[in-house]
């Protein structure tokens, strides 16, 4: 039977940064129930750098991984894994005080300024200018290649000498003396610690274990792509969105991506686009734009999981020793990977929270598994 120091329990960003982290400090083995890691969530993400997004918890997780995408480690990809985007607000009638709210939430590093309409439409000249009184930019948000993230985290695993091993769906968890015994695609695998980050299934594997639940809650998002207007500079558009309302928009390979932000609730599965959305996000976009959906789009949809109070778990359980949760990331997990993968190295050894992750106010206390309920 094979032993290792680490067993990381799902091989999307969440995991796979993980075993990356944990490899540095220990013997890792990383599986994924799914033939490809990332096939759930990871993989049919569109994500954007937005440091200013999220509760105050998850701002801080993502300002500390700022750098991490800026210039990652030595070796650890050739590939750019940001790049330049922005992000334009914009207030209908009566949204005014909110879209100020949103420009009052800036920071130096990343500031959120207010625009004239004018201004607005010059850098989204596709949207319809009697929709909107006021506009807000950022430019500091930033495209995330998320392939080349992964999957760079994926090749440092083995380069640190762990393990991966896919079509490995988790059948039993048993503690053995002072560790575990996972059996996984039928092959039994020894591990001192388990790391639960099997997303919109976190509850699911605990369960498991033997732990009590999270109260984790997967939610659908569906996305879709449509042809872009005759004439219409894709690639400079930034992403485009009402204050305090779900629906965006924002390019994608030589298309439009649009959805209508809508977090369902679901139970963990491969999840599938409804109709109905597909027909509402054409609504919103015909709507609000000068796009026509002339033919029907392509679309997808995929987990976000949260629990109660919006912010990720991170942390052994209080009641089953060796039994460390990685899950809730929510919208964020793109983002927050870095960090968490840090702040989940550091404590599954039995380390403090790293020096400079705690100067910006993060805490074991605030990440812990059972505080929701």
């Amino acid at each position: 039977m094979d032993a290792v120091d680490f067993l990381v329990i799902g091989a999307g960003i969440s995991g796979a940064s993980a075993a990356y982290e944990l490899a540095a400090v220990g013997s890792v083995c990383l599986i994924e129930a799914e033939a490809q890691p990332g096939y759930h969530s990871t993989g049919r993400s569109a994500a954007l750098y937005t440091a200013n997004f999220g509760s105050p918890l998850v701002r801080k997780i993502n300002a500390a991984g700022y750098g991490f995408f800026l210039a990652p480690p030595d070796g650890f990809t050739d590939l750019p894994l940001v790049a330049p985007r922005g992000a334009l607000t914009l207030a209908k009638p009566g949204q005014e005080a909110a879209l100020a709210a949103l420009v009052a939430q800036s920071s130096p590093d990343h500031p959120i300024v207010p625009l004239s309409r004018d201004a607005a439409l010059a850098k989204a000249p596709l949207m319809r200018p009697e929709r909107f009184t006021a506009a807000a930019y950022e430019a500091g948000v930033l495209d995330m290649d998320v392939d080349a993230l992964h999957q760079a985290y994926l090749r440092g695993v083995k380069r640190r000498g762990g393990a991966l091993q896919s079509s490995a769906p988790v059948t039993a968890l048993r503690r053995d003396g002072d560790g575990w015994i996972v059996t996984a695609g039928g092959v039994a695998v020894c591990a001192r610690v388990v790391i639960n980050a099997a997303g919109a299934w976190g509850d699911a594997v605990g369960a498991l274990a033997g732990a009590a639940p999270q109260g984790l809650v997967p939610k659908r998002r569906t996305a879709m792509t449509v042809d872009a207007p005759p004439g219409l500079a894709v690639e400079s558009l930034p992403l485009v969105e009402y204050v305090g309302e779900g629906p965006y928009l924002k390019p994608e390979a030589g298309a439009l991506m649009a959805s209508l932000g809508d977090e369902t609730p679901v139970a963990p599965q491969d999840v599938q686009p409804e109709e109905l959305d597909i027909a509402l996000t054409a609504e919103w976009l015909e709507t609000h734009t000068q796009v026509t959906v002339k033919r029907a789009p392509r679309a997808w949809a995929g987990l976000r999981s949260f629990v109660a109070d919006g912010d990720p778990v991170a942390g052994f359980d209080p009641t089953v020793p060796g039994f460390f949760w990685l899950i809730g990331q929510g919208g964020y997990g793109i983002m927050m990977a870095p960090t968490l993968a840090r702040i989940t190295a550091a404590l599954a050894a039995g380390q403090p929270m790293p020096a400079d992750l705690a100067a910006r106010g993060i805490t074991a206390a605030a990440l812990r598994p059972g505080r929701s309920g």
